[in-house]
């Protein structure tokens, strides 16, 4: 089977130079593999090397964008990764960390300074994504000679991440179910949550579990997919999770949004953008985050129940 070529006209910054990419990875082959096609979409590739020679090493330029593969990681490799996300953030460049479901909340619990793209166990089309979104941030390119099945391939995969932008958009426009004013409080935090002026209750969260129990049931006798919703299945599961003052791991929520998790990552961001999400950071170990509902969110839920009060056994 041929190699695709994914080729594209050279992006350039504004003297019109290669835009720099450096590749870390400990796993030869997917580092060969990436800066193939970083190659072949116009890229200069800056560095490239294992995690130690990054994290560990003499202060390397980083170029315009990092591509990390981190499949797992300890607690110095986290101290490490917290200051290269400062340091891009600081350098305006773009980071891109590909890791494991196992090591994601260690990992996202570093990131919160570049606005980093995170891939969970990343195939190699969710990696041309990934490139297609810093070829989209560079601006002044197009695509050239593909075949026509990589062509097709490409833009569906566009479409879908698309697609979960128009949506969110719809949401942080102040949709009818999530009418979010400006005016809310800013949160401080799950424990600081509060019953606003006027504000129902939330429901008993048994009953929250029970919803989120049949939407899964569905799956059992049709397509998933026909009725993927992750953004309504998350803000259910932190709701229950809210009623049961628990605190819920971005992996759990991954699992809970019933996508594939670098999916679910990009909605995790973009609510956290639009004000639906907190991300937590734990008081007693800051190597660790969470994810709740933003103050604003629990009283679009609150006042969403209270309109459903009667109906909220059946089926969502």
């Amino acid at each position: 089977m041929p190699q695709a070529d994914f080729s594209y006209d050279a992006p350039g910054d504004a003297a019109g130079l290669p835009v720099s990419v450096s590749v870390f990875a400990d796993r030869p082959y997917l580092r060969d593999q990436v800066c193939d096609d970083l190659r072949s979409a116009g890229f200069r590739i800056g560095r490239n090397g294992s995690i130690a020679a990054l994290l560990k090493g003499d202060p390397v330029a980083l170029g315009d964008a990092v591509l990390l593969d981190c499949p797992d990681i300890d607690a110095e490799g986290m101290a490490a990764l917290s200051r290269l996300d400062m340091r891009v953030a600081q350098a305006g460049s773009q980071l891109i960390v590909s890791t494991s479901l196992v090591a994601l909340d260690d990992v996202f619990a570093c990131l919160d300074q570049s606005r980093a793209q995170i891939l969970v166990d990343a195939s190699r089309a969710e990696r041309i994504v990934a490139v297609g979104r810093i070829l989209g941030a560079v601006g002044g390119h197009r695509l050239r000679e593909m075949s026509k099945e990589d062509r097709v391939a490409l833009l569906h995969l566009s479409q879908q991440v698309d697609a979960i932008a128009r949506q969110l958009d719809n949401l942080s426009d102040g949709g009818p179910a999530f009418a979010l004013s400006d005016n809310d409080s800013e949160y401080r935090g799950p424990e600081h949550h509060r019953q606003g002026a006027g504000r129902p209750p939330l429901p008993d969260p048994s009953l929250v579990r029970q919803m989120i129990r049949q939407r899964q049931t569905r799956a059992q006798y049709f397509d998933a997919e026909l009725f993927a919703d992750p953004a309504w299945d998350m803000l259910l599961d932190l709701t229950a999770a809210h009623g049961e003052h628990k605190r819920v791991s971005v992996s759990s929520l991954c699992i809970a949004a019933g996508v594939p998790p670098t999916t679910a990552l990009r909605w995790i961001r973009q609510m956290v953008e639009t004000g639906l999400f907190d991300r937590v950071e734990d008081a007693r170990d800051r190597r660790r985050a969470y994810i709740s509902l933003s103050e604003r969110a629990v009283d679009a839920m609150a006042r969403y129940f209270a309109v459903i009060a009667g109906p909220v056994a059946v089926a969502a």
